[in-house]
C-alpha cells in the first residue's frame, strides 16, 4: 500500500514514515503543499491513502484537499493538525478530508485511522500497475513478465524484493540513489554503512531476468539506478 505524507516538521514527518514504513506501507514524504501538489497531479491513483498537515508552505492540506475533490478524486484523505476547536475540524472535513487527527498524537492512533480509512474505501484500492513487461497485482502480491508472443510468467519475490520493485515501477526511467531505496524501504533509521540495497538488487535482478527480463533496472555508476524500458 502506497501513501502520500505530506508534513513540513522534519521530525514529525521522519518519524510518520519510520513507524509506516515499519507496517509495510510504501511511503512518498513530501514537505510542502505544491511538492505534493506535483505527486497528486501525475499519479494520485497510485496511492492507497494521503496524510496531508493543515498547515504548509505553498500550499496547505485544505487547499490540497480542495484541488482533489474539485478533480473528483476519490483518495482517502486524513488531516493532521493542531487546531482542535469544533468549526476547526468542520472545515477540514468541508475541504474533502475524510478524518482528522489532533497533534499531538500515538502512532497506534494513527494506524487505527489509517485502518479505518482503508475499510471506507475498499474500492478505491489499486488492483495493479503495469509499466512495460511488468505486472505488478496488489490483490495477490504476485508480479508477471509478459514476453511477446509467450504466455505471462509469474515471479516469486520475498515483500522486499515486491517493495523495492513497486518504488522503480512508481517512477520508470528516473534514476533513484541508494540512499532514497534506504529510506524508503527501511526508512530514516537505516544503516547507511549497509550493503543491504546491493544485495537486495542482485536478488531482484536474478529472479527477472530469469523469466527473461534482463537489464531491466540498470545501475548507473555513481549515482544511483533506474528502471530502462528502452532494451524492451
Amino acid at each position: 500500500m502506497r501513501v502520500l505524507l505530506v508534513e513540513d516538521e522534519p521530525d514529525l514527518g521522519a518519524a510518520i514514515q519510520r513507524t509506516l514504513t515499519q507496517e509495510a506501507y510504501i511511503v512518498d514524504w513530501a514537505q510542502d503543499g505544491l511538492e505534493a501538489w506535483d505527486y497528486l497531479e501525475s499519479q494520485w491513483t497510485q496511492y492507497t491513502l494521503a496524510i496531508f498537515d493543515w498547515l504548509l508552505p505553498g500550499l496547505s492540506g485544505v487547499e490540497l484537499c480542495q484541488r482533489l475533490r474539485t478533480q473528483n478524486s476519490p483518495l482517502p484523505v486524513l488531516m493532521l493538525t493542531a487546531k482542535d476547536r469544533p468549526e476547526d475540524t468542520a472545515a477540514g472535513l468541508d475541504a474533502g478530508a475524510d478524518d482528522y487527527l489532533v497533534k499531538p498524537f500515538r502512532k497506534i492512533e494513527l494506524l487505527a485511522r489509517l485502518r479505518a480509512l482503508q475499510r471506507r474505501s475498499p474500492h478505491f484500492q489499486p488492483q495493479q500497475l503495469q509499466v512495460g513487461q511488468l505486472t505488478l497485482d496488489y490483490g495477490t502480491h504476485n508480479v508477471s513478465i509478459t514476453n511477446e508472443g509467450q504466455a505471462p510468467q509469474n515471479v516469486l519475490l520475498t515483500h522486499k524484493e515486491f517493495q523495492l520493485l513497486e518504488y522503480f515501477m512508481q517512477h520508470p526511467r528516473q534514476i533513484i540513489s541508494r540512499d532514497q531505496i534506504l529510506n524508503q524501504l527501511w526508512g530514516a533509521d537505516a544503516d547507511a554503512v549497509s550493503n543491504v540495497v546491493a544485495a537486495l538488487m542482485r536478488q531482484l535482478r536474478r529472479k527477472l531476468s530469469e523469466q527473461g527480463c534482463d537489464g531491466t533496472i540498470e545501475t548507473i555508476y555513481g549515482i544511483g539506478y533506474r528502471l530502462n524500458l528502452d532494451h524492451e
